[in-house]
Parts: structure tokens; C-alpha cells; sequence
């Protein structure tokens, strides 16, 4: 594997893998054909590369036909409908015959709004090839001539390396801590459940009131803290299960991902949002964790905004789901308080974007959601009194 040909393979993978930041999508057993993605390139989220010495046009058309169907399928896999895909061939020699015709023009897919293009580059001759994918890149693919005569394992080794320190990015943004805050409250919304349960019942409604369940005209009089105390309450053993059944699964993984203390200020700036909207829109007497628990699915939707092409890789797809089934559910059933969910999942969504991930800065993400949310918690704390 070191031919002109292979070389060059591995110089072009190069390019967009380490230069370009594409990341390997497939990659053959043989390691020659690679799909390369990276949705931030909107315009050639998708590359294909194949390194195989082509005898006949009619082979390379069969090809282009297969390439199609694949193009198609990957687009659903990185939800990302693609508006071009670029598909080399890298060649020791060009066809014996007419080939032309079947790279002139481009192939459509996706009901013709995915444009498929397709490149053939000569190892012999690699000039008129790599200057026909200039138009399709976004920076300048140049070979130089001491990489033509260098090692194609060198470079192949160059491409592996750096995809490995992005997988061991990925790695270590889903491995910031283990979880500690998830089961401190959990144990506090079930010992106060217990505490409840043994002076007066948790459905009594003055006991919800006594223990500092959401009561809007107590509030209104400047007991503040039943913003916050209505996390750790819930209305019966149900409520309580479902809660804290959904905190059990969701809140190690928000809290391996953002840490210890991140996830303690998402989880209770979401819970104050949350109990803040309800004070806002519903006059009902309410409680429970829902709108913390909202709160991390939005934490988690901010992955999409700063990590898309993971988050669809691993949970986007579960993450929007559930949210969604959620978000019905509360609205097709009463006595559910939606307003303290969405306040919740609004609230988590800033919190993660203040607070950002650990060891990472995003000064132009974080200080705006910082100022939006001290303007949000002002207006809505001045909703509490509005004569004054």
C-alpha cells in the first residue's frame, strides 16, 4: 500500500479529516472507502472517499448508483438532509474507456434536493482531479509534491491519530465526575416525602402549604423560598415514583457530564424557573421536582447547540422524543403543571449555558445567557408584585 494512488488517498483523507475536521463515518475493512461527515460544513456535510483501481466506465456508473442509495441512508443518520455530497475516486489510471459522461453531470437524491457529485483523481495525474474538487471545498486542497513521494501508512496513521483525540474529547465530555448530587436529592425529596407523610399526609393541602409547597397569595406576601422548596415536595407515592424514577436515570448522565456542582446549580436554577412560571401563569396550589427534571433535558438539548454532531450520534433522538411525549402527555392530561415544565426546560437550557462544560469556555454563549437570565428572574420576581 504504497503506491501514487494510495498515497494520495490518504493525503486527501487527510485534508478533510484533520485540516477539514471531518469525522469518520465508515470506514471499510479494508480501509479503502471512508464516509466522512461534518454537519458545520453546510453546504458538503458528507464526503466519500474510495480507493480502487477503475478498468470500466460501466463499473464506475454502477458505483455512482450505489453511492446514491448509502448518500441517502447517512443523511438520515446525521439528520442532516445534505444539499451536496462529494464522492471521490481515486484511481491509479482513469478508465479504459468513455467515463466522461457519468462524472459531468451530477446524480439528485432525496427526492432531487441532495446534489451527488463525483470526482475521479488519477494517481498518475492527480491535477485535473484535485482541481475539480476546489469548487466543492471550502479551503484549498493542494498536495505537495514531497507528500506524493512520502509514506501512504505515515499519513493514514496522521488521519487514525486524530480521530482517536476526538473520540477521547467525546469520551471525557460524557466523564466529568460521577454522580453525587442526583442521589443527595433524591434521598432529600424522599426523606421529606417520609417527614410528610408521618405529620399530616402529602395530598393534605395544609400540610403541602406548612411544608412550602408553590401557594401563590403566601409568596405574594414574601415568602420566596416556596420557589425553590417545591422541588423536594411531591402530592402523593405516585408523584414521588415518577420523579424520582426519571431523576434516577436522567441525573447520572447530566451530572457526568457537566460535573458535580454545574449540575447542582442546573438542577435548582431549573426548579426556581420552573416554580417561578408556575407562580407566573397558574394560581394553583402545586409541587413536585418535574420542572428540575425539565430542567435537564434542557441541559442536555444544549449539547445539540455545541456538540450537534454527537448529540445525534448518541441521545438527540431520545432526547427530543421524550420530550415531546412529555410535553403532550401534560397537555392531554389535567392537573399537570405544564407551565412549571416549560419553565423548568427553558431554565435548565440557560443554566447549561451559563455554567457551559467543565473546562471549556464559550465567553460569547455563557455571558449572554448570564445577563438574559438576571433579566428574566428580575422581571419575573417584579411579576410577584406588580404595583410595586
Amino acid at each position: 500500500m504504497n503506491s501514487r494512488a494510495d498515497v494520495l488517498f490518504w493525503a486527501i483523507s487527510r485534508h478533510f479529516v484533520v485540516e477539514q475536521e471531518y469525522r469518520i463515518l465508515f470506514l471499510s475493512e479494508n480501509r479503502d472507502e471512508m464516509w466522512l461527515a461534518n454537519t458545520k460544513k453546510k453546504n458538503l456535510p458528507l464526503v466519500r472517499l474510495l480507493r480502487y483501481d477503475i478498468d470500466w466506465g460501466n463499473w464506475l456508473y454502477r458505483d455512482i448508483r450505489d453511492c446514491c442509495a448509502q448518500a441517502e441512508d447517512l443523511c438520515k443518520q446525521i439528520k442532516r438532509l445534505a444539499p451536496r455530497v462529494l464522492n471521490i475516486y481515486v484511481s491509479e489510471y482513469a478508465p479504459v474507456d468513455d467515463y466522461e459522461i457519468y462524472l459531468d453531470e451530477p446524480m439528485h437524491i432525496n427526492g432531487g434536493k441532495t446534489e451527488l457529485r463525483s470526482v475521479l483523481i488519477e494517481g498518475e495525474n492527480p491535477g485535473p482531479g484535485i482541481s475539480k474538487l476546489r469548487p466543492f471545498t471550502e479551503s484549498r486542497l493542494a498536495i505537495a509534491p514531497e507528500t506524493m513521494s512520502g509514506d501512504a501508512y505515515a499519513l493514514q496513521r496522521t488521519v487514525f491519530e486524530a480521530e482517536a483525540r476526538r473520540e477521547e474529547e467525546e469520551r471525557q465530555l460524557f466523564d466529568a465526575g460521577r454522580p453525587f448530587f442526583t442521589y443527595v436529592f433524591l434521598a432529600v425529596q424522599i426523606a421529606v416525602f417520609i417527614v410528610m407523610s408521618l405529620t399530616g399526609g402529602t395530598q393534605n393541602t395544609q400540610n403541602l402549604i406548612r411544608f412550602g409547597a408553590k401557594y401563590n397569595p403566601l409568596i405574594m406576601e414574601g415568602q420566596y423560598w416556596r420557589l425553590i422548596m417545591p422541588v423536594f415536595i411531591h402530592i402523593g407515592i405516585m408523584h414521588l415514583f415518577m420523579n424520582s424514577l426519571s431523576l434516577y436515570y436522567i441525573g447520572p448522565l447530566v451530572e457526568r457530564i457537566y460535573g458535580k456542582a454545574r449540575f447542582a446549580l442546573i438542577y435548582l436554577f431549573a426548579g426556581f424557573t420552573g416554580c417561578l412560571a408556575s407562580f407566573l401563569f397558574s394560581p394553583s396550589l402545586s409541587a413536585g421536582a418535574s420542572g428540575a427534571i425539565f430542567g435537564l433535558f434542557g441541559a442536555l438539548l444544549y449539547i445539540g447547540t455545541a456538540y450537534r454532531d454527537l448529540f445525534f450520534r448518541t441521545m438527540g433522538s431520545s432526547v427530543i422524543t421524550l420530550i415531546i411525549i412529555n410535553l403532550v402527555f401534560g397537555f392531554s392530561v389535567s392537573g399537570i403543571d405544564n407551565f412549571g415544565h416549560l419553565g423548568g426546560l427553558f431554565g435548565g437550557f440557560l443554566a447549561a449555558c451559563i455554567v457551559h462544560f467543565p473546562k471549556r469556555k464559550r465567553i460569547g454563549v455563557q455571558l449572554p445567557a448570564l445577563l438574559i437570565a438576571a433579566f428574566l428572574v428580575y422581571m419575573g420576581l417584579r411579576g410577584i408584585h406588580p404595583a410595586d
